[in-house]
């Protein structure tokens, strides 16, 4: 009689656009994830990551697949590709087993990374690259990408 909205429209919860999402430790998820707002891992994934924001391994997460994003903070460990167009951060204790390819590349001492690194700027412009004879080879930034 004084209220006049049922209880649903009461619960009802307008999403955050660009809300952080967390994948809490003791957490296992398979399948992949895609986010306009922050992620932040510190459980298991297996499955890729897909952000247009900044995606976080926390030191207990665990991620088998492959991840995009603005920006990146590794602290855990991941077996895959990442791909980060401003800064990726691999923190101490950090191992990552796959190819990197990065604007900006920060890596600390006790971090573990095996694989490649392609850094790049602003589109296309000129990176280095060690050609099979050893010496330094300049190329564009998709002709890297591509394998050319």
């Amino acid at each position: 009689m004084f209220n006049q909205k049922s209880k649903s429209e009461t619960f009802q919860e307008t999403p955050t656009p660009g809300g952080a999402s967390i994948i809490a430790s003791g957490t296992t998820l398979k399948g992949d994830i895609s986010s306009s707002g922050d992620i932040r891992i510190d459980g298991v994934l297996q499955g890729n990551i897909n952000c247009t924001a900044k995606v976080v391994i926390g030191s207990n997460g665990v991620v088998n697949g492959d991840i995009a994003g603005q920006q990146a903070d590794i602290m855990g460990k991941v077996t895959g590709t990442i791909k980060v167009k401003e800064l990726l951060q691999l923190k101490g204790g950090s191992q990552v087993n796959g190819n990197l390819h990065a604007g900006k590349l920060q890596i600390e001492p006790t971090a573990n990374f095996n694989g490649q690194c392609h850094m790049s700027g602003a589109d296309n412009t000129p990176v280095q690259t060690a050609s099979s004879n050893g010496q330094a080879d300049k190329r564009t930034e998709k002709a890297v990408l591509a394998g050319a």
